[in-house]
């Protein structure tokens, strides 16, 4: 090839063609690179393997239009290549006999995609929109021997077919990347500076689009329209800091997270997040928290050998007393704030505000008052900081009546 290639090592492996893999799954936000890769890379592949055949498959392909025949014409173009291929209306053929042909899966059946068995490559693009039929016809008749299929996509729901075969229940074989404009050596400032403005504005909608994260039930999320996330500055008028702690379990992190309470908006300023963190090694992560030994540390109660620990390391430290529901009177005490601002250092504090959600009914999907158990360590250290200020809602006990 002519041209100079540069890529990110997240594509790396897709131009080595000697490597095993059955499946190779880019899946991620807008502007990660993934159709220009992997259409640089077939570019290449057919030209090493002469005679090779390449499927490039989508769901729903009406006319050739729809199809990524212009993009790899656009990358034989710019790569300067176009001595070594016959751009024709609805195919590509590689002048040493390799051949791309386009297909919509959507109503093919096993009898129409016999003619695809022999092919090297089969790209699957869009393919958060494959149903599960399409799936079933389509992998097994790409079986010739050492043939892979390349998968790419934005993903959508969890419960998408593509989402829950390739990311969820991973095949053997299979090599899955996450790409994002983050990693976009290329990306335009235009492209950064739309994904950072709706970073601020509407933290749900840049995870979805930006990054590649599966939309969450906007309706059962609980902080939905409450948080943004921001960088800001800390002067003298946000007062003294709030601190409060979570502790892991397995695999479950240790949390420590910083706050401030100015002009009715809780502001989140740092997090430490840490999974398998040891009791010993506590003290040194802790110390990463700037002011942490200036003030007190509200703790989870579940550990009290680990507060007595860190007492004995001189951290002022105390545990967070639970009633009857205590999470959803700190949640509610949260939401009572005109607005949460989380700096945006605190990536994981940000992720748990966007999946943190009630549970819904698998049968009507109706939401219900039973908040979800996960997506909540550094929302409980949040808790912990603010519960000396959280009202207690008065537990009623029935009247005994004497006659």
């Amino acid at each position: 090839m002519n041209a100079q290639l540069t890529t990110t090592e997240d594509f790396v492996e897709l131009y080595e063609s000697n490597l095993s893999y059955r499946y190779m799954v880019y899946y991620g936000g807008r502007a990660g690179r993934k159709s220009w890769e992997i259409a640089r890379s077939l570019i290449g592949f057919s030209m090493k393997h002469s005679n090779s055949l390449i499927l490039c498959a989508r769901e729903i392909q009406n006319s050739i239009s729809d199809s990524v025949l212009r993009l790899l014409s656009n990358q034989i173009e710019l790569l300067g290549l176009n001595y070594a291929f016959d751009i024709q209306r609805t195919t590509i053929i590689g002048l040493n006999g390799s051949e791309f042909v386009f297909k919509g899966l959507n109503g093919m059946t096993i009898d129409s995609l016999k003619s695809f068995e022999g092919a090297d490559v089969c790209w699957v693009e869009e393919s958060h929109s494959v149903s599960e039929r399409s799936w079933s016809i389509l992998i097994p008749t790409i079986r010739k021997s050492g043939s892979k299929i390349i998968i790419s996509f934005n993903p959508d729901l969890v419960t998408d077919p593509v989402y829950q075969r390739f990311i969820l229940n991973t095949p053997p074989k299979t090599l899955v990347r996450k790409v994002d404009y983050l990693k976009n050596f290329d990306c335009s400032q235009e492209t950064i500076d739309e994904a950072e403005y709706l970073k601020r504005i509407d933290y749900e909608s840049y995870a979805h689009i930006w990054l590649g994260e599966v939309r969450a039930h906007s309706d059962a999320q609980i902080f939905k329209g409450k948080y943004i996330v921001s960088s800001f500055d800390v002067d003298d008028s946000f007062g003294d800091p709030l601190f409060g702690a979570d502790w892991g379990f397995s695999q479950d992190p240790n949390t420590l997270i910083k706050v401030y309470i100015k002009d009715d908006r809780l502001y989140i300023r740092n997090e430490l997040y840490k999974i398998g963190c040891e009791i010993k090694d506590t003290p040194a992560m802790w110390d990463k928290m700037p002011q942490v030994r200036s003030f007190m540390v509200r703790a989870d109660r579940a550990r009290p050998e680990l507060v007595n620990y860190m007492k004995g390391e001189h951290f002022k430290i105390e545990s967070v007393s639970n009633w009857k529901g205590s999470v959803e009177d700190g949640i509610s005490f949260i939401r009572s704030f005109e607005q949460v601002v989380i700096h945006a250092d605190c990536k994981h504090t940000a992720e748990e505000f966007r999946l943190y959600s009630y549970k819904t009914d698998k049968r009507t999907g109706d939401i219900l008052p039973d908040i979800i158990d996960k997506n909540n360590h550094c929302i409980d250290g949040i808790r912990y900081a603010l519960a000396p200020l959280t009202k207690v809602k008065p537990q009623y006990k029935p009247a005994k009546w004497n006659f």
